[in-house]
């Protein structure tokens, strides 16, 4: 099942450097990424998506290829390859691969000027190797997660500095939702009263 993730930075450079080691993530099956976005806010009023695939190019690319092969079984390559770039270019556009745009936008709004955020997509999430791999980003913020609740505690730990492992008062600069872990052990309940 696919995972939502927005995480914000005060910068756009650790925004970027965060998809792009995503995607070194990728390459050693630490996660399966889905799709990542990068949203950054230059002046008041203004923002800007970065998308980490362009759908019309991959369209154009893959229309080439089919307009050409087709064409060849009709003695007409170049037409055939030109008609499929342009049609693949025009599906590619039309194409909402990944995030809802809409979605991005709402929240992209919400970045202050000169900063970014990350949404993420990814599936196959394996949180224990990649939640050290994050404490580089201490102090990036996570926005909003469709993770379990330990699961996003964890996530807000690493950010915060300390690998994913959470104490028994939850995650640093705050309490955690439902239930802490203590140090990668299965989950305390809390206490009843």
């Amino acid at each position: 099942m696919s995972q939502l993730i927005v995480v914000g930075f005060d910068t756009e450079e650790d925004a970027f450097a965060l998809r792009k080691d995503l995607g070194a993530a990728q390459k050693e099956y630490l996660l399966r990424l889905e799709d990542a976005v990068v949203v950054t806010r230059p002046s008041a009023g203004e923002y800007q998506l970065h998308q980490a695939l362009n759908m019309t190019t991959t369209g154009a690319l893959t229309g080439t290829f089919w307009g050409g092969l087709i064409g060849l079984l009709f003695l007409a390559p170049l037409a055939g390859a030109a008609i499929g770039a342009a049609s693949g270019a025009l599906a590619g556009s039309a194409t909402d691969y990944g995030i809802n745009d809409d979605f991005i936008r709402e929240i992209g709004k919400t970045v202050p000027e000169g900063a970014a955020a990350v949404f993420i997509l990814a599936s196959n999430v394996n949180l224990d190797k990649l939640l050290p791999r994050l404490e580089q980003y201490a102090g990036a913020r996570v926005i909003q997660t469709s993770l379990s609740d330990v699961d996003e505690a964890r996530l807000r730990a690493a950010l915060a500095g300390t690998g994913g492992r959470l104490t028994q008062d939850g995650p640093p600069g705050g309490a955690a939702a439902g239930a802490a872990t203590v140090a990668g052990q299965h989950p305390v309940p809390p206490e009843i009263p």
